[in-house]
């Protein structure tokens, strides 16, 4: 009789840091600015109702710098551990550069920047509706362009001031997972920064970023590196070619 081994799972928690290599800017790492705006004027819900025509302008000028950006490195040893592991992607990122990079499983926390809906489309439990969200790829939206139902589109992104619809499903995958990779994420922006809370009290958990965090659990093992490098030292690390000892 064939009985498959099981995989272990390893759910991988990413942030800004593993897309910032790939040339996508954080405004963490800076003075509070995104590309030169106010965070509160572009990534809060509040400024979409303040001024739409500047978000959408916004969002349109990161979706064209996506379509010109590639993985790297860490995007793609995160989907290449799909190769041995059982691996799901929580990401706080709005690109695609996990997808392209290979990864199958990917719960995007925040949305997607290559995705648009109707401005007073109701999320789900589990997200919203996919007959009401449309991949417009790499091109940009105005003023004046409807969804079906008659509504301005807006981005598919879960902005400051809006509840995040995929948390649940990832405190799902976290609970269940037998190692938790964290990789380029500052942990301070919530609900995501309390996700490594829900994993098991013998769960291993790895934190890859190059400032550390001040996170004081005795499963953290913190690799202070950017995400290229550490995922190269994790790699080592998991199969037992390198210290833990970071």
């Amino acid at each position: 009789m064939n009985i498959m081994k099981k995989k272990r799972k390893i759910v991988v928690l990413t942030g800004a840091g593993v897309s910032a290599e790939s040339g996508i800017k954080t405004f963490r790492d800076s003075d509070g600015l995104w590309e030169n705006h106010r965070v509160e004027d572009v990534a809060d819900i509040g400024g979409w109702q303040r001024n739409p025509a500047l978000v959408l302008q916004f969002y349109n000028e990161r979706r064209a710098q996506l379509g010109q950006v590639q993985p790297n490195a860490a995007h793609i040893a995160i989907a290449e551990l799909e190769k041995d592991y059982d691996v799901t992607v929580v990401t706080q990122n709005v690109d695609n550069l996990h997808e392209r990079a290979g990864s199958g499983r990917i719960i995007h926390l925040h949305g997607e920047l290559t995705k648009v809906r109707p401005e007073n489309c109701h999320n789900e439990r589990d997200g919203y509706s996919t007959k009401e969200v449309f991949d417009i790829g790499y091109d940009p939206i105005y003023l004046g362009d409807k969804a079906p139902n008659g509504a301005q589109l807006r981005p598919h992104i879960v902005w400051f001031g809006e509840a995040v619809p995929m948390i649940e499903r990832a405190i799902d995958e976290v609970a269940s997972a037998d190692i938790l990779l964290i990789v380029g994420t500052s942990m301070q922006v919530y609900p995501a920064a309390g996700l490594y809370r829900y994993a098991g009290n013998q769960t291993p958990i790895y934190l890859i970023d190059p400032k550390g965090a001040a996170l004081h659990d005795p499963r953290i093992r913190q690799i202070r590196e950017v995400a290229t490098e550490g995922m190269k030292t994790f790699l080592e690390i998991l199969h037992g070619k390198a210290s833990e000892q970071y």
